[in-house]
């Protein structure tokens, strides 16, 4: 492995590491840390998981209902409502407002969305 890149690799890890100590970062994972902790939470996403599961099921064999689809997305809704769930969300979208915006300073002197295209091929 050549000097460069293992330059590259460390600044890499020193930025990781920098995301890591930032307040969105430390949100994000305290937000994380109490919805694993609420029972009553993980009671509601793994309802809400069954739901999506039989009606995904369903869809795919051309058997799902709007009154299906109604009942996961109301499901999604109750779950997203509750308090712990919802600051993890808000905390969940801070914290890709701040990777992407981390994105966009990578991607602007290479001339290409990092996160985005990097590894396609034959993109317009």
């Amino acid at each position: 492995m050549s000097v460069e890149q293992v330059s590259i690799e460390d600044l890499g890890r020193e930025l990781g590491e920098r995301i890591a100590e930032t307040t969105e970062y430390e949100r994000f994972e305290e937000a994380r840390a109490a919805v694993q902790r609420d029972e009553e939470v993980q009671s509601r996403i793994d309802e809400f998981e069954q739901l999506r599961a039989e009606f995904m099921q369903a869809r795919q064999t051309g058997q799902a209902t709007n009154e299906e689809l109604q009942r996961v997305q109301e499901a999604q809704d109750e779950l997203h409502a509750m308090p712990v769930m919802s600051e993890y969300l808000d905390a969940q979208d801070e914290l890709t407002d701040t990777l992407e915006t981390v994105n966009e300073a990578i991607s602007e002197p290479l001339a290409v969305d990092f996160g985005g295209e990097a590894g396609g091929c034959c993109q317009d």
